[in-house]
């Protein structure tokens, strides 16, 4: 037939009824117990029983203990015990610590590069580049391919550097500014006199965000040195006047 094995009719019932047949519940708490303690550094690191739970079949059990362990608060000692047949002897399957309902956990893994923080990189500081992030493009895509550039067209548009922002990166970093502490709602510019984009000290940046951003050159304002939107503002705008003070 082939290489087939076929059964009598009466065999394959006897065979379907046997590997169906659901033994009885066994007792192994006491051996769970011993495998622990053989685990465990310390006696103290086994707590009290929790549960047992079998399979469908009453043949493979699962003992929980308490794991009184430092840094693990919640955590439980897990046996894993079978018994293949009424006859057999029960066995430990394996033993390990898992963690409870309400066990203390590590938090989620955060890419290192997800994690860092303005502020984060200091002196001698390194972080790694990123080749697949999203806001960056070859320098090459920013270069027109059908226009002759001079030189200082071609330094503004990426040439020579082997990445340039892309349109997501620029649009990114566009937003973070403006809705943060040096846009317009920035507390010191909603008190502003004027705006900074008629401020002598405002000089606008190059390139694709020069007509919403620029960077203030004023030593005494709080914004020195720092991008700052053209409707943002403070108190050391260069045509503020003394009509402008206000006298609480």
């Amino acid at each position: 037939m082939g290489g087939v094995l076929l059964y009598p009719m009466h065999m394959a019932k006897r065979s379907l009824k046997k590997a169906t047949t659901v033994a009885a519940p066994f007792d192994a708490k006491n051996l769970a117990h011993t495998a622990i303690f053989d685990h465990a550094e310390k006696r103290d690191h086994v707590g009290s029983f929790i549960s047992v739970e079998f399979d469908d079949e009453n043949r493979v059990a699962t003992y929980l203990f308490d794991a009184n362990l430092a840094g693990y608060k919640g955590w439980r000692w897990c046996v894993t015990i079978a018994k293949v047949d009424a006859d057999a002897t029960p066995t430990v399957c394996d033993l390990v610590v898992l963690p409870g309902p309400d066990a203390l956990l590590a938090p989620d893994w955060i890419p290192y590069r997800d994690r860092i923080q303005p502020g984060d990189v200091g002196v001698g500081d390194i972080v790694p580049s990123s080749l697949d992030d999203t806001r960056l493009v070859p320098g090459q895509l920013a270069l027109p391919q059908d226009e002759d550039l001079d030189t200082s067209m071609a330094v503004e548009l990426g040439f020579g550097r082997a990445r340039v922002m892309s349109i997501e990166g620029r649009d990114q970093a566009a937003k973070r500014w403006y809705n943060g502490d040096r846009g317009p709602q920035a507390p010191v510019a909603q008190s502003a006199p004027k705006p900074c984009h008629s401020c002598g000290f405002f000089l606008p940046i190059a390139g694709s965000l020069r007509a919403t951003f620029g960077v203030c050159a004023n030593a005494i304002s709080p914004d020195d040195a720092r991008v700052v939107s053209v409707d943002h503002g403070c108190g050391a705008h260069s045509e503020a006047t003394f009509t402008d003070l206000v006298i609480n």
